[in-house]
């Protein structure tokens, strides 16, 4: 193979199936480091709040890249939820996914959550995104607009937020802050950046 056949293998489309809920941090890891190849194909990010529905869905998006002549496809999931079924979809499809039991374990670094909070049960994670959509994505659709009283009833057991932030935004901190002091939790902020997300993007775009 000579070098332009090896820069034309290297410029192949990857199709990215991946979470909704990460999507802007996939496109700007894709911006930052020129991976103009990489295709994005984005699940809704409610699935968050039904991870039964993951896998099926990752699984019919697989079925139609390839119908659609796609060769090289990642997975933009962590497990999620979805208590193995995830994996199971990709070794089906002989595809691989982002490692990581979620996508807080992801951005902050999977070595660094498992050794530090893999068994927090205390600690309600928040990232850009849920910052972002507060309302939209945890208030509204847990009633708690309509129905406050539930919120002890779901967050009781929690006793802070850990906001992992991967963008240094004053106003995401400014929302993300609003939002530990509407659950009654303390408040606590780590700058994460991308985290594991760019070295398993930058690796499926490189293969």
């Amino acid at each position: 193979m000579n070098v332009s056949q090896k820069s034309m293998k290297s410029r192949e489309t990857v199709r990215v199936i991946a979470c909704g809920m990460i999507a802007r941090e996939i496109l700007a890891i894709r911006e930052q480091f020129g991976l103009d190849h990489i295709e994005l194909k984005c699940l809704p990010a409610i699935y968050h709040h039904y991870p039964d529905r993951i896998a099926p869905s990752v699984d019919r998006a697989i079925v139609k890249a390839k119908a659609q002549g796609i060769t090289r496809i990642f997975v933009g999931y962590a497990d999620c939820g979805t208590g193995g079924m995830l994996d199971r979809v990709c070794e089906k499809h002989g595809v691989e996914r982002i490692s990581g039991p979620h996508c807080f374990s992801f951005y902050i670094g999977n070595e660094t959550f498992a050794s530090q909070w893999d068994d927090d049960m205390t600690s309600f994670f928040m990232t850009d995104f849920l910052a972002r959509h507060f309302e939209a994505f945890m208030v509204k659709p847990l009633g708690l607009d309509r129905h406050p009283e539930l919120r002890d009833m779901y967050f009781s057991n929690y006793t802070k937020m850990i906001y992992m932030a991967q963008t240094d935004d004053p106003e995401l901190t400014a929302k993300a802050e609003q939002a530990a002091a509407f659950l009654g939790l303390a408040y606590e902020r780590r700058l994460t950046g991308y985290g594991d997300l760019i070295p398993a993007l930058t690796s499926a775009a490189a293969h």
